[in-house]
């Protein structure tokens, strides 16, 4: 086991619908790409809670009779991603504990940098750790909070973090959302049908045909309940710091994120690098799938003739997030394949995110 950052994970969240858990599934589907190592879904009725995590992509994970046994008009769901180390079924989320404060489950996508202190701290004051996952952390924060309410041991943990987070917590009545100060993650809420939800990314949003409202601001706190959304804002507020990784690479291209289409973003990063570094070339070829859209950006800004002269295997997922680097390496050789005849004697403008 080990304690490297799990930091890019796919997070869902929906309340006030008959089928909440299968739409968390098909949210969970559209959020694949955020992870590949687990995928879990808890779910609640108002009285009883139901969970199920399983190791592998969402369709391994899940199967008709489990769905089935997901009751409840609301549930929260999770993808896991991880970069090295083991793969543990106990490190899958969400998470999920009882407390004096009544059960949480918790989904968390991000990296908290002060992980190790706080774990430390609290083992030392005899909290045992089922997990190596620096989300169990706010479970233990939000038990041991001398707080009555559960919002407000939920501000208090929070203000106790630094770091990535985007939370979907769950409890017997709520649904409630959390974004760090900075917003270095995205996390977007929707309707749909006159319930809520909550998703990594608006492509979620639109599998399961809800509407896009806006996005979860830095450093707010959404409360979801029967008494409908309730927003917080209670700490100071941060410089925004978003991640130019999920422009480049890591959200799927029909997302919006931070206010702006990923497709249209990595376009228009292909005509600056076109403008900044211009070619006497033949052609130009992404290396797929991320490095498309600003292939045709470069193409379209430098008039050269845009190939796909690297075919995928899409039968291999994203090797950037295997948990080794033996088996990105090896998943890189199966993945793809050039075309030769194209490629024969030309100069070649590659483009790679």
């Amino acid at each position: 086991m080990n304690n490297y950052p799990k930091d890019k994970c796919g997070v869902f969240g929906i309340f006030g619908h008959p089928h909440a858990a299968r739409l968390t599934y098909l949210g969970l589907y559209a959020l694949q790409h955020r992870g590949q190592e687990s995928a879990g879904i808890v779910s609640c009725d108002g009285a009883d809670v139901y969970s199920h995590r399983g190791m592998g992509l969402v369709a391994e994970a899940f199967t008709e009779e489990i769905l089935s046994s997901l009751k409840g008009h609301f549930a929260t769901g999770h993808v896991r991603y991880s970069t090295t180390g083991s793969s543990l079924l106990i490190n899958a989320q969400p998470f999920l504990v009882e407390t004096s404060k009544g059960f949480i489950a918790v989904s968390h996508n991000g990296n908290l940098v002060n992980s190790r202190s706080l774990r430390s701290s609290l083992e030392k004051k005899g909290a045992i750790f089922q997990s190596t996952m620096d989300s169990e952390i706010i479970v233990h924060l939000i038990a041991r909070s001398r707080k009555k309410s559960f919002e407000e041991a939920l501000v208090d943990s929070l203000s106790k973090l630094k770091g990535a987070y985007c939370f979907v917590f769950m409890t017997r009545d709520s649904i409630i959302a959390a974004r760090d100060p900075n917003g270095f993650r995205p996390l977007c809420l929707g309707l749909l049908d006159g319930g809520f939800v909550i998703a990594s990314e608006t492509c979620a949003l639109d599998l399961v045909q809800a509407k896009y409202v806006r996005d979860v601001e830095p450093g707010e706190i959404l409360i979801i309940n029967k008494e409908g959304l309730h927003s917080k804002k209670p700490f100071p507020p941060a410089r925004h710091s978003f991640c130019i990784f999920e422009f480049i690479y890591f959200a799927r291209p029909d997302s919006s994120i931070f206010g702006q289409s990923v497709y249209l973003a990595r376009k228009n990063l292909g005509y600056h690098l076109a403008r900044e570094s211009p070619c006497d070339a033949d052609l130009v070829m992404p290396i797929p799938d991320s490095g498309n859209y600003a292939a045709l950006g470069f193409s379209e800004e430098s008039g050269l003739p845009f190939e796909m002269a690297f075919v995928r295997n899409h039968y291999i997922g994203r090797t950037f997030i295997q948990p080794s680097q033996f088996i990105r390496d090896f998943g890189v050789k199966v993945k793809l394949n050039p075309v030769k005849e194209v490629l024969k004697d030309k100069r070649i403008v590659v483009v790679e995110d």
